[in-house]
């Protein structure tokens, strides 16, 4: 029984000890730094349209850079629509669909506000400009229409007779 209070004092000099520690470490402890986020690496872009052609997907039209559409001249049979196309600055040549706008591009489909070209096996479009666009009163349909053309919205006035008719003056408006 001698040893016991040898031993108390020895665990409550150890417990003096770590209480005196933590107090210190409490008192004294440096300013807290800033933590910084590590930078960012640069995200490589991923492009939906090689991974579509990978599964079995049509890639989308790539984007003409050389031609401009001026215009186009839609006909009822297929095969038979104008794109009016300028290529490289020159001035504007009409192309019939199928044509060839320049050596080695052709002209795969013609829509009323775009064309789209087959140069060496790859489709590109060619948009028609805004300007051209808002000048012909031409709009897309709603959304939820079944249209998928432009609707042409411009008055229907001023047109030449047929051939062979006179022309008619226009009705007037009845009084009471």
């Amino acid at each position: 029984m001698k040893r016991l209070p040898l031993i108390a004092s020895f665990i409550l000099f150890i417990a003096l000890c770590v209480s005196l520690a933590l107090w210190g470490m409490t008192l004294f402890k440096p300013a807290a730094r800033q933590v910084m986020a590590p930078p960012q690496a640069p995200r490589a872009e991923v492009r939906v349209d090689a991974a579509a052609a990978v599964f079995g997907g049509r890639p989308a039209a790539a984007v003409a850079t050389n031609f401009q559409l001026k215009g186009v001249v839609m006909s009822g049979s297929p095969g038979e629509s104008v794109a009016i196309l300028s290529a490289d600055g020159k001035p504007a040549q009409p192309v019939r669909e199928g044509g060839e706008a320049v050596a080695g591009v052709t002209v795969k489909e013609v829509h009323p506000l775009y064309v789209v070209l087959l140069d060496g096996g790859v489709s590109k479009r060619v948009e028609l400009p805004e300007s051209a666009r808002a000048q012909d009163g031409l709009q897309m349909a709603p959304a939820g229409s079944p249209a998928s053309e432009p609707v042409n919205n411009a008055p229907l006035t001023n047109l030449p007779p047929p051939a062979g008719q006179a022309p008619q003056p226009p009705p007037q408006p009845q009084q009471r």
